[in-house]
């Protein structure tokens, strides 16, 4: 596996796998890499000739009071499982590479509708940094195909809506959350927390689930069911952020004509942030 620092190495290396009619599958992460992560690389090497990886803790989808400074940076270890992985081409650029001098002039890419709530309310701008970081990334690798982890729900709903409107000619992969045996999704975060911690963020998934058991035996009284489930969050020790019962395309709140929904969730262990999510089909 090559590493490469600059967006100009980078179009060599992709024209090179071009010019062979390779295939090339795209995995964008922030690195500090877990299972879930290297299931996305496993699916690209699967199905396409050439995967590209990135590695780029994102400094525009970070807010001023987040965790941008001590998000976990574990290069070197990154690499040794890319490797492993079958991973053809890493990708590790700086902020200077990917926005130039001046990072807060540039341009924005934004989807407004599914950007605005939940996740987008709680951290304004997150949303716009990843839309913008996904476009870039888009445009320089020019994948077949692109592949992300379905715990941020949210997150690959706004990045279909961006290829829909876009015209970006390539298929979205959505991968589904690797879990710990707990039931907790496996998140880089989750190095934040202590053994204690990790048994009361457990309480996350299995707050959802039992709301999903819920809707499945015929409850469809979703604004008691989040009012519910967020008391059930706190009774564990989760500070609740959101829990919101959706339709899962529109992401608006579900109401009883709704048959594909999906439970959004965040909240906090202390000061860590935790999210997930489960869909249910009716």
């Amino acid at each position: 596996m090559l590493t490469v620092a600059t967006k100009t190495a980078l179009r060599q290396e992709l024209k090179k796998a071009s010019q062979q009619g390779l295939s090339i599958g795209l995995v964008p992460t922030m690195g500090n890499l877990h299972q879930g992560h290297l299931e996305l690389v496993e699916a690209s090497v699967r199905e396409c000739q050439f995967t590209a990886a990135t590695i780029f803790v994102n400094p525009m989808q970070f807010g001023a009071d987040e965790d941008l400074a001590i998000y976990p940076r574990t290069l070197e270890q990154d690499q040794q499982l890319l490797e492993c992985a079958g991973c053809n081409l890493l990708f590790t650029p700086g902020a200077s590479e990917v926005y130039g001098p001046e990072l807060e002039s540039g341009t924005v890419v934004r989807i407004p509708r599914l950007s605005e709530a939940y996740c987008g309310k709680s951290r304004p701008g997150h949303f716009d940094g990843v839309a913008t970081i996904v476009t870039k990334l888009f445009n320089l690798v020019a994948p077949a195909k692109a592949y992300f982890g379905l715990k941020d729900f949210q997150q690959f709903r706004i990045i279909q809506q961006l290829v829909e409107d876009l015209d970006f000619d390539l298929e979205l992969r959505g991968i589904p959350t690797k879990r710990e045996v707990s039931g907790l999704a496996m998140s880089s975060r989750n190095n934040f927390l202590t053994a204690d911690q990790r048994k009361i963020a457990a309480g996350l998934y299995a707050t959802l689930k039992s709301t999903v058991e819920q809707i499945l035996a015929g409850n469809r009284e979703f604004r008691q069911l989040e009012s519910g489930a967020a008391q059930a969050l706190s009774q564990f020790g989760i500070r609740p952020d959101y829990l919101a019962i959706c339709n899962a395309e529109t992401l608006a709140l579900a109401t009883a004509s709704d048959s594909k929904l999906v439970l959004l969730a965040a909240g906090f262990v202390d000061s860590i942030r935790l999210i997930d999510n489960l869909t249910v089909e009716l």
